[in-house]
């Protein structure tokens, strides 16, 4: 809802399947090659070259429709949409015609307050995903451009969002959840920079109370789930500011300038008879047998929501925290075996999203790149929850040395002498030296001044070297300021 008007959004999205080969031939299906060497006379369309399906594909689809509790149509047939660019050898695409592998399901994300008045999760509608072959890439430079062929034929499942969401927010939500699904599923990296999760967004704005649509523009090719909200953002204003001057937008596709942080008109939109579809006469109809959904239905892992909902119930853990922990399959799995083996859950949690997460950011890439395993992790929350070694010496130098590979956390503890002192006796001889020492603090806390208190810990904290045990510190200098 912007200043009296609503806006409407619909993604289509576009994620290359993690099969070995291509859609319609054996070439790799392999990311960083030199450019034009995974390449053959199919997925160049080389007269008389025939294309094969790749059934992993297929189970792939229909893995995607069973998550999102889709139909998945028996029968369904493939069908060549024309049109003529560098990076499209054949000339053509082959893609699903009006039936697809996956028909219908939803998808549930956070709704937009803002817009919905109220918080709580929204369904949102997906129209279908289908099977379709990718095309090469285009590099332009100064005086020329460049075509790579290695991705044309490259298995995509185009998934097509119904025109429900209500604001670039939940467009961002509905991406999150989606590139969430399909990284679980196994079906997509879903590495974005590399282009193998990407994304169209339909968007129109109507004043509030109309039924009917406003004009739609496509944003094409939007490669980060940042720049999906911020197009979106823009694109909104555009319209409304295009409404009220008495014009309107035209129907057209638009890209993402990420520089100026404006959308570029790039042509205007094509219809459905401007590709000239028609059946594809080299394949034969697409038929599926309820064994083979049932297959695949057999294989499915745990789907994020449940996964989520598992977390709160059988972890203790917050929405927030759950939700957090399951954005990325290898760090759920991670924090998973790490809080079984320490049995302590809510620590693992915190560290998990705190000093793990924080090393993650600060030195890129993922967990698996970190180079920590789940069983020092938990011998190093262990090691804290034992009292064993405090919890600021474990995160500001146990934690780094386990990131340099300077050993187990026990075996650092033991090099560095960071061992926790726990033996009353010792502990007692500690805050006997520091009560002695500061005889007028002392008098002062007694007379009320309760600031003092925090400086007497300390001074017993800096006399143990940082190793007695904080909450036996606390305990013996009540005891004695008692009279104990």
């Amino acid at each position: 809802m912007l200043h009296g008007y609503e806006v409407v959004i619909g993604l289509e999205v576009h994620a290359q399947l993690l099969t070995n080969s291509k859609m319609f031939c054996a070439c790799a299906n392999r990311y960083g090659a030199e450019p034009n060497t995974l390449t053959c006379p199919i997925c160049l369309g080389m007269p008389g070259a025939l294309p094969s399906l790749n059934a992993r594909a297929v189970d792939m689809a229909i893995a995607f429709g069973l998550a999102v509790g889709a139909g998945i149509s028996k029968t369904s047939r493939f069908y060549r949409k024309q049109y003529f660019y560098p990076d499209l050898p054949k000339g053509y695409q082959i893609t699903q015609g009006p039936v697809a592998v996956v028909e219908g399901g939803s998808l549930e994300i956070p709704g937009d307050p803002a817009v919905r008045g109220a918080e709580g999760a929204i369904s949102v509608g997906i129209e279908r995903a289908h099977l379709e072959e990718d095309s090469g890439k285009s590099t332009h430079e100064a005086d020329r451009s460049l075509v790579d062929l290695n991705r044309a034929g490259v298995p995509l499942l185009e998934i097509v969002g119904r025109p429900e969401l209500r604001s670039p927010k939940e467009a961002y939500d509905y991406l999150k959840a989606l590139h969430r699904l399909v990284t679980a599923l196994g079906i997509c990296d879903g590495n974005m920079e590399e282009g193998s999760f990407r994304c169209d967004a339909n968007v129109s704005v109507r004043p509030l109370g109309q039924v009917t649509f406003g004009t739609r523009v496509e944003i094409k090719n939007l490669n980060s789930f940042r720049y999906v909200r911020q197009a979106l953002e823009y694109e909104a204003n555009r319209h409304i500011g295009l409404i009220e001057a008495g014009s309107g937008p035209i129907q057209e596709t638009r890209g993402w300038d990420t520089e100026k942080g404006e959308t570029r008109s790039q042509r205007e939109k094509a219809e459905a008879m401007d590709y000239r579809y028609f059946p594809e006469p080299d394949l034969p109809p697409l038929e599926i047998t309820q064994a083979e959904i049932d297959a695949v239905r057999a294989q499915l892992p745990e789907l994020p929501t449940a996964r989520k909902r598992r977390f709160v119930e059988q972890y203790g853990l917050t929405d927030y925290e759950a939700d957090t922990l399951t954005q990325d399959g290898p760090f759920a799995d991670f924090f998973e075996a790490a809080a079984r083996l320490c049995n302590s859950p809510k620590q693992t949690c915190n560290w998990m999203l705190g000093e793990v997460s924080r090393a993650i950011n600060d030195r890129g890439g993922d967990i698996h790149s970190l180079g920590i395993s789940a069983e020092h992790l938990a011998e190093l929350v262990s090691a804290v929850e034992s009292k064993k070694i405090g919890l600021g010496a474990a995160k500001e130098t146990v934690f780094p040395a386990l990131l340099a590979g300077e050993g187990t956390p026990g075996e650092i503890i033991e090099k560095r002498s960071l061992a926790q002192v726990s033996d009353i006796s010792v502990i007692e001889a500690i805050v006997d030296g520091v009560l002695a020492a500061h005889p007028a603090q002392v008098s002062e806390l007694k007379a009320g001044n309760a600031k003092l208190r925090g400086f007497l810990v300390g001074q017993a904290m800096k006399a143990g070297k940082g190793k007695a045990n904080p909450q036996v510190v606390n305990e013996i200098l009540d005891r004695k300021l008692a009279g104990g």
